[in-house]
């Protein structure tokens, strides 16, 4: 990763504060949030919050009703699911128990913060270079060969991958469990994927305990701000990370909010729908759209975020689109990727002909 280079997208305030602009005036296209207020349920549940003693009284330290709900949304016990400080604060723990377990294989490109999680425990870990080219037909077996792969024993997989959009298969993923002493699958984007949820590996928890499984709902619920989300893995490995984590990771506000969404299926199954079917309708159209611009090519994907691949450099070009109120994803902070790559996150359609305007003004 290039020095000073930000490891995630969304940095509204910086990017606006360097273009002379209010972040009002920005469509953030860096991140890839869903373009739709929060779940009304979650909004009251946050008016009440706020109302009653949430932001007076200390946070309940063992989360018990939030991780109650979550595991019954998903059919587990409460002592398999860990809310934590979002999905970043989780992958600190689940590295410090990869630096114990040996070498990680991260697929590259892909998300740096596996590699900041590791670099807190001096993590070992090698690279896992993915073919930069793929289909449009998901889900896709897992690339890499199990008996090639002696020199790691924890793997880190993301599904859907991030930043490629790659769906990978459960049948495919399902046989790692056997290869290493430690599997992490980041699944904070399945949720949005049409289909996806048949591909998680969730439902093997309970009889793998080499197996964590982490969610993020910062993306789903488009709550970044609140910082939410929750690992799944054995009680005993939770336990542990427990001990470790400071008093209170999880704010009285961000309790209410996951409590309130998973405590009403009803809603949250609506959520679901309208949210797999923006990605299904908008990431469509736009890969589409975006066929038809020189010089540019957008690569299939079954999430919400799409890469753009460029014949050369595209550095100035992301600079010309945010001149013109854009911002688009930077992706040299994915290791494997470079100056020659631009992720854009999904928006909704207004949003996706803004982004489209501002290219086909841009590209030359």
């Amino acid at each position: 990763m290039s020095s000073g280079l930000p490891p995630h997208g969304g940095n509204l305030i910086q990017e606006a504060s360097r273009l002379g602009l209010s972040p009002s005036q920005l469509l953030d296209a860096s991140a890839s949030l869903v373009p739709f207020r929060p779940p009304r349920v979650l909004r009251r549940a946050l008016k009440q919050a706020i109302a009653g003693s949430a932001l007076r009284d200390y946070p309940d330290r063992d989360q018990r009703e939030l991780r109650q709900v979550i595991a019954r949304w998903h059919g587990l016990q409460p002592e398999a699911v860990l809310p934590g400080n979002g999905a970043a604060e989780l992958f600190t723990w689940a590295a410090r128990d990869a630096s114990v377990c040996g070498v990680s294989g991260l697929p590259d490109p892909g998300f740096a913060d596996y590699r900041r999680a590791l670099g807190c425990w001096d993590g070992a870990f090698c690279s896992l270079p993915l073919n930069l080219s793929w289909s449009a037909t998901w889900p896709q077996p897992w690339p890499f060969q199990r008996e090639l792969d002696p020199c790691f024993q924890v793997l880190w997989i993301t599904n859907p991958h991030n930043p490629t959009g790659q769906l990978w298969s459960r049948s495919s993923l399902a046989p790692l469990l056997d290869h290493y002493s430690l599997v992490i699958c980041d699944e904070a984007f399945l949720p949005l994927v049409p289909g996806g949820e048949a591909q998680s590996l969730l439902p093997l928890v309970t009889t793998c305990p080499n197996l964590v499984v982490i969610r993020s709902l910062t993306k789903l619920l488009a709550i970044a701000g609140l910082r939410l989300g929750y690992a799944v893995a054995s009680p005993e490995r939770l336990k542990r990370w427990q001990r470790w984590r400071d008093p209170w990771p999880v704010n009285g506000l961000a309790l209410a909010a996951g409590r309130s969404v998973f405590g009403d299926q009803t809603a949250m199954n609506r959520w679901l729908q309208r949210v797999q079917a923006w990605v299904d309708q908008e990431g469509t159209w736009l890969h589409q759209q975006l066929l038809s611009l020189p010089e540019l090519t957008p690569m299939p994907s079954s999430a919400n975020y799409l890469l753009l691949r460029g014949h050369g450099s595209l550095l100035d070009l992301r600079e010309r689109v945010a001149r013109r109120r854009v911002l688009l994803r930077d992706c040299r902070s994915f290791k494997g990727l470079g100056e020659t790559w631009l992720r854009i996150g999904l928006q909704d359609r207004r949003g996706n002909r803004r982004i489209l305007r501002a290219l086909k003004q841009e590209v030359r």
